[in-house]
């Protein structure tokens, strides 16, 4: 299943007087990449953002928040937010602020390069 593309212009309005910003498409969605690293994106209906991980349990007590488990295990600083979760303007900014206030300690996962022996 695609992802949802209106979700995702939503994300591009919010992020559009940032600069560094790069989209990328992966895991089957979209990642919104803010300074080389992971901060927000699309997984199909879902927002998925990158958070705090010391927030992540309380955190997922909102409304249609939850763990992200994409490979079947949990992973610490990420989660996914329904539609329910997301919806109102002020609900889809808290969560987008989320993500942009833990981006600066968050780490890169950008590749680097290894000469061959």
């Amino acid at each position: 299943m695609a992802y949802n593309e209106q979700l995702a212009d939503r994300i591009r309005e919010h992020l559009v007087h940032l600069e560094d910003v790069e989209e990328k498409k992966m895991m089957g969605g979209l990642a919104f990449m803010y300074h080389d690293k992971m901060c927000v994106g699309v997984l199909k209906d879902e927002l998925m953002c990158r958070i705090d991980p010391t927030q992540q349990h309380e955190l997922v007590e909102l409304q249609g928040c939850r763990i992200m488990d994409f490979t079947g295990k949990p992973m610490k600083g990420f989660v996914l937010i329904d539609e329910s979760g997301y919806k109102s303007k002020k609900e889809f900014e808290f969560w987008i602020e989320k993500c942009l206030a833990y981006n600066p300690f968050a780490v890169s996962s950008k590749k680097k390069n290894k000469s061959l022996k």
